[in-house]
C-alpha cells in the first residue's frame, strides 16, 4: 500500500504553486494542509522539528519572521516557544513542506517533488 504524499503551505504561495505543477505533472497523489485554514498541531510541529531542525524549518528570511516583536524573537529561542509561535503563525514553516510518512523534507528541492 503507497502512502498518500502530504504537501502543507499556503495556497498562493510562488513555491507551492511550483510544487503543485510538479506532482500534477507528475501525476503524484497527494493531500493538501492548508495553513490558512488551519494552523498545524504542536505534535506535529515538533515532529517536524524532530525531523528537520528549526534552521531548515523556519524561514528567517521571510516576512513573517522579519515582523517578529521583540517577545516573540525571545519566545522562539526556546524550544516549546517555537513549537507555540510557529502554530500561531505557521507562516514561519518554509515551503513547501512535505512528509510522506517517513520522510519529511522542506523545500523546492525535496527529494519527495518529482
Amino acid at each position: 500500500m503507497t502512502m498518500t504524499l502530504a504537501i502543507y503551505g499556503i495556497k498562493a504561495c510562488d513555491s507551492m504553486k511550483k510544487a503543485f505543477t510538479r506532482l500534477d505533472t507528475a501525476g503524484v497523489a497527494y493531500d493538501f494542509h492548508d495553513f490558512k485554514k488551519a494552523a498545524p498541531s504542536p505534535e506535529l510541529v515538533r515532529g517536524w522539528l524532530a525531523a528537520v531542525g528549526a534552521d531548515t524549518l523556519v524561514n528567517r528570511r521571510g516576512t513573517t519572521w522579519r515582523q517578529l516583536d521583540a517577545d516573540s524573537l525571545a519566545q522562539a529561542a526556546d524550544p516549546e516557544g517555537l513549537v507555540a509561535l510557529i502554530v500561531s503563525k505557521p507562516s514561519l514553516i518554509k515551503r513547501p513542506l512535505l512528509s510522506d510518512g517517513h520522510q519529511v523534507s522542506v523545500g523546492l528541492d525535496s527529494p519527495l517533488l518529482p
